[in-house]
């Protein structure tokens, strides 16, 4: 085998690899559905298709409101981690998710509910509006963002001084990935 012909078999063999890893670690357990709130449920017979942790920021920018200034989410920013601690792909504005295979999902909030942690940005269920790529999230109908911990906006120092200036919250939550129910 000469040179080129054992890289493309070694990218083959990558590739096939990182496919595998990606689909098993879709086959993660769902959250405890009694600990998910009834309007953050997942719709019947949606499939849990992948189930990532995001390690990261939300960022924010200080703005004039009608009240005065406030602290406005800008984006997030986070790394994706299968259930073995891998990187698997990103979080950012949209929001959206990418996976190292190439594929893409944005959403929409579908519904919100405050964290039990009084710290934490809000647990949310997202319809997906957008998709890109040919991977795995392409088949991603609804996403959960729940167990969230840190993430709010600091308070204070946003006032007409301050306008523009942006602030980073480290935050961490779950996020589980869905397939349409069956028929739909």
């Amino acid at each position: 085998m000469n040179g080129a012909s054992m890289r493309a078999a070694i990218r083959g063999s990558v590739v096939i690899f990182f496919i595998a890893v990606l689909s098993n670690s879709g086959h993660a357990q769902g959250p405890a559905e009694n600990k998910v709130p009834a309007q953050l449920k997942a719709p019947d017979g949606a499939k849990l298709i992948l189930h990532a942790q995001g390690k990261g920021d939300q960022i924010y920018t200080c703005k004039k409101q009608d009240a005065g200034y406030e602290w406005t989410l800008k984006a997030p920013e986070a790394l994706l981690y299968d259930d073995n601690g891998r990187a698997i792909g990103k979080h950012f504005g949209g929001p959206a998710w990418r996976l190292d295979d190439g594929s893409q999902v944005t959403g929409k909030v579908l519904a919100r509910v405050d964290s039990p942690d009084s710290s934490a940005i809000p647990w949310l269920l997202l319809g997906a509006a957008n998709h890109s790529g040919a991977g795995l999230m392409s088949s991603v109908a609804s996403i959960q963002r729940l167990n969230t911990k840190g993430g709010k906006p600091r308070t204070g120092g946003c006032d007409a001084a301050h306008g523009g200036e942006e602030s980073r919250a480290g935050y961490t939550a779950d996020y589980y990935f869905y397939s349409a129910p069956a028929g739909r």
